[in-house]
């Protein structure tokens, strides 16, 4: 089943494209979208048209194998701005981050963290995670692995979420409803705030932690990444 994946990092306007695609109106025949903002089993990937965030971010390369002829869409924002938010988020994570620490975040979080951000090395105390010297690499090994991994390829759309005329053109990429040039992109997750996502509520939302056939299993290709 054809899927969309939004393949950009956090901070980065994932949540409130997530709420877009839960709001969007479908063309004539077509079902209202189901939308993950991050899925962590692979009944969450199945119930899901759209998944955003953990581990997509991590693993597109995978899921683009598992799940051919899907979309992506990678939202583009300034290193500068992204980085204050992004260091805001880590700083609220980090207490979760810790495989023993209490509520601590789940593993394929955890692992998605460390593939991108070396978690495991910050844990450790090589690096700090929080720093400039570290996040700013971080960002642009993974806008340049994105580059290359859809050069050529017509099935990645890049959107900066406030620039002019975005939403109308996510519409056009995933064939949705036309929606007028000047509608604008709800804005969630501003000011600091990490759990805007958890408070709006849809009967679309697919949870990232659905259990399936498979109980609550990930995809195979995991077993040997572990975070």
């Amino acid at each position: 089943m054809n899927k969309t994946f939004i393949i950009s990092l956090p901070r980065t306007g994932t949540t409130s494209v997530c709420v877009a695609l839960l709001e969007a109106k479908t063309k004539a025949g077509q079902q209202p979208l189901k939308v993950a903002h991050m899925a962590f089993t692979q009944a969450s990937f199945e119930a899901a048209d759209a998944i955003a965030d953990a581990p997509v971010f991590s693993d597109y390369q995978q899921l683009d194998k598992l799940y051919p002829g899907s979309k992506f869409v990678y939202l583009e924002r300034t290193i500068d701005s992204w980085l204050p938010s992004m260091q805001r988020l880590l700083a609220r994570m980090l207490p979760r981050l810790t495989p023993t620490a209490r509520g601590a975040f789940h593993p394929q979080l955890r692992r998605s963290f460390n593939e991108v951000f070396e978690l495991n090395k910050a844990l450790a105390g090589t690096v700090d995670i929080m720093s400039p010297a570290h996040l700013e690499p971080c960002f642009t090994r993974h806008r340049q692995g994105v580059d290359t991994y859809f050069h050529g390829r017509d099935d990645l759309l890049c959107l900066n979420p406030a620039a002019p005329g975005a939403l109308a053109a996510l519409h056009q990429f995933l064939q949705l409803a036309e929606v007028a040039e000047g509608t604008p992109f709800p804005h969630l997750n501003q000011a600091g705030r990490v759990a805007a996502f958890d408070e709006f509520k849809h009967p679309n939302k697919i949870p990232a932690e659905l259990s399936g056939p498979q109980r609550r299993a990930f995809f195979d290709y995991a077993s040997s990444r572990k975070g």
